[in-house]
């Protein structure tokens, strides 16, 4: 059954409510106008509350993108080496039929030949129906492997559950009435818009701002205060916090004795970091230590809110989870979440009622548990042979919504891995990508503005529906299309391949939302509480905040939060003696918008930045091609040296697609593999580079 076709309407000006797809906390609400059937302007939706009719830069751009002159629109066949981009245009039915005869020869070839096709998607879109609705169905149906989408936020997410039981915070707008906020490894000009402009609300009306943060941001150039701490050591900080906190009985005992679990364990673990300790370990000063404790504690005393605006880079590194677990244990000391302006917020995901039993079906698995992949270490997975262990060879693999070849880590491997001829490599994109050069099979997908979809957020708590605004451009194809396709073509004759989008966004959320109200109105309010959490009520086992959690004990593991020194800690190797973080360039969102040029022209091109006394020591000056390297690779760019970057830390800025750079690599390629304490995510920032002129290097 085919998805219902927007509206056509003749001469007339139409604007057409959406909502934006990415992978960023705002989930805006849009309007698409339309003249004659093509999309002239993409703007805020004034009447959603968060959105305010304001869109960041990049997705002010998007009908640039929709009708991008290199947009995918036809589907395509390699004829080329693996990785050279050489395609001849086919048929649909050519397409889907030579795909689906290839899976099925997997399939069949042994009793658990689907284990080794394996699908790699995230969140190229955030849609609960083009991103995980019928290609989960598909998957599950054909017995396939099943993909650990680990990439982004498992490690703080898991923390979350395990502290306060969900991923779960106050609620953003209350921003605007706090008296402290600590901005916590997140650039929010950047990578969340109108959470920044509550910001500027409490700024106005006389609250502190406090970054925490290895780069000096735009956000934290607008701050009161920046504390450049070395990455990786959030959760010395947090430690230190504590200990002073208890120090000087800046401390809510009620609170703790009513609505937490395991604060006498807890306690005993936070006095043995002070002051003194956690600087060393950071690279701050002492005073910085103490003077934000003081400010946050004397919230408490004066009875205003505290809050923490969390982000998910500071994760991103072997304790990352320990440090989201003790950074979501401080406003519990305080007692900052008796007022709605008090607590921390690092995702709203958790208060979504989206029922994914209706959309993905997992019944549908004859096989309960299938093999875990994943996502973050497809470079040695791809390059796995067949084992006890491992389970079958991955010889099928299935892209959508993700661009891996640019931003999984360690890409060198990850390119070896595609650049397999046995490996039968399927892409559904918009554009031909760093990935879909390496595809057997390039199909073209739907852009936002024509398609159905239905949203939540991990940045605020409003459901957001997309209408398509146009008609799908060539012979482009939703996601969801294209998978009801190929199960028609594999047999698989279950009612639900049949479901329409507009079914799949009505089962999102069954009764637990107004879909009448999302229809007439592009978005509706989840019904929480103000203060959700000013007694207690946390969604974990207890009902309270557990700074010891059972569950992590029972795993082994140790059931209070702790400092976890990085895999390539700072100051431990000769050879790579520099940290090296990569966050996203401001004009990107992770690989989407590189190619879209009026972006790319404000970015310039792939730069890492470098503080002027490293620059110095090594006789580097601003603008030279300098090579960035480790043990895993190298990665060859232009240097900035700027005051963003601290002494001993890089920015190596991301994430460019590789073929726009120099060497056709970006800094991925410097990258680990190795995972997280907690979530099983990845450590891009867990990393130890050298960096050295171009002519240095033989």
């Amino acid at each position: 059954m085919n998805t219902p076709a927007p509206a056509t309407h003749a001469s007339s000006d139409i604007q057409v409510r959406g909502a934006c797809p990415h992978d960023c906390p705002d989930t805006c609400a849009m309007l698409t106008t339309v003249v004659n059937g093509i999309a002239i302007k993409v703007q805020g939706n004034p009447a959603h509350p968060h959105t305010d009719g304001v869109l960041c830069t990049k997705v002010s751009r998007y009908t640039e993108r929709t009708y991008h002159p290199e947009r995918l629109l036809h589907p395509l066949k390699r004829i080329g080496p693996k990785g050279s981009g050489q395609f001849e245009r086919v048929s649909w039915d050519q397409a889907l039929s030579d795909i689906a005869q290839r899976l099925q020869t997997i399939a069949q070839r042994a009793p658990d030949g689907a284990q080794a096709i394996l699908p790699y998607s995230y969140a190229g879109t955030m849609g609960l129906v083009q991103g995980e609705s019928m290609a989960a169905r598909f998957f599950n149906r054909l017995g396939a492997a099943a993909l650990d989408r680990t990439i982004c936020a498992s490690a703080g997410a898991e923390a979350l559950t395990q502290t306060l039981g969900n991923r779960v915070g106050m609620r953003v707008e209350f921003f605007a009435q706090s008296k402290l906020i600590l901005i916590w490894g997140s650039n929010s000009i950047a990578s969340n818009l109108h959470f920044w402009r509550y910001v500027q609300i409490a700024k106005r009306a006389g609250a502190r701002l406090v970054c925490i943060d290895p780069r000096r941001s735009e956000t934290a150039e607008k701050c009161h205060e920046h504390i450049a701490l070395l990455p990786g050591t959030d959760a010395a900080l947090a430690l230190a916090l504590m200990h002073e906190l208890i120090s000087n009985d800046w401390l809510d005992h009620d609170y703790l004795a009513r609505y937490t679990l395991g604060w006498a364990q807890m306690r005993e673990r936070a006095l043995q970091w002070p002051a003194e300790r956690a600087a060393q370990v950071c690279g701050i000063a002492v005073e910085q230590i103490r003077s934000l404790a003081r400010d946050y504690g004397q919230c408490m005393l004066d009875r205003q809110p505290a809050a923490i605006r969390l982000n998910y880079g500071m994760q991103r590194v072997h304790g990352g989870g320990n440090a989201v677990r003790l950074i979501a244990s401080l406003p519990a000391l305080t007692g900052a979440w008796r007022y709605p302006a008090g607590g921390m917020l690092l995702s709203s995901s958790g208060d979504f009622p989206v029922d994914r039993v209706a959309l993905q079906q997992p019944e549908l698995r004859r096989n309960p548990a299938p093999r875990l992949i994943n996502m973050s270490t497809i470079g040695d997975d791809l390059l796995r042979q067949a084992s006890p262990s491992f389970g079958p060879a991955v010889e099928a693999l299935v892209v959508y919504n993700s661009n891996p070849v640019a931003v999984a880590p360690e890409s060198g491997k990850v390119v070896q891995g595609f650049a397999r001829e046995d490996l039968f490599t399927v892409v559904l994109e918009h554009f031909q990508t760093d990935t879909a050069d390496y595809a057997d099979y390039l199909l073209p997908a739907t852009t936002q503005l024509e398609h159905w979809d239905v949203h939540a957020s991990y940045g605020h708590t409003d459901v957001v529906l997309n209408r398509p605004a146009i008609e799908p451009l060539g012979e482009a194809k939703t996601n969801t299309q294209i998978f009801r396709e190929l199960a028609q073509r594999l047999g698989f004759d279950e009612p639900c391949f049949a479901d329409d989008d507009l079914t799949l966004c009505r089962a999102a959320y069954g009764e637990q939302v107004n879909f009448d109200q999302l229809l007439e109105q592009g978005f509706a309010h989840l019904n929480l509480a103000p203060a959700p959490f000013a007694e207690g009520n946390f969604p974990s086992p207890s009902g309270k905040c557990e700074f010891f959690s059972a569950r992590l004990a029972a795993q082994g593991q140790d059931g209070l939060p702790d400092y976890l020194p990085n895999y390539e800690a700072f100051n431990t190797s000769a050879s790579y003696p520099l940290a090296m973080i990569s966050p996203p360039a401001r004009h990107f969102l992770n690989s989407t918008f590189v190619n879209v040029k009026s972006l790319r022209d404000i970015e310039g091109e792939p730069l890492v930045e470098m503080h002027a006394s490293d620059a110095a020591q090594r006789g580097i000056v601003q603008g030279d091609v300098v090579r960035v390297f480790n043990a895993r690779g190298s990665y060859r760019c232009k240097v900035a040296i700027s005051p963003r970057a601290r002494p001993g830390v890089v920015n190596g800025l991301g994430v460019w697609w590789r073929k726009f750079g120099l060497d056709g690599k970006n800094v991925n390629e410097l990258t680990s593999q190795k995972l997280t304490d907690l979530g099983r995510a990845p450590t891009f920032y867990d990393c130890l580079v050298q960096v050295a002129p171009e002519t240095a290097i033989p």
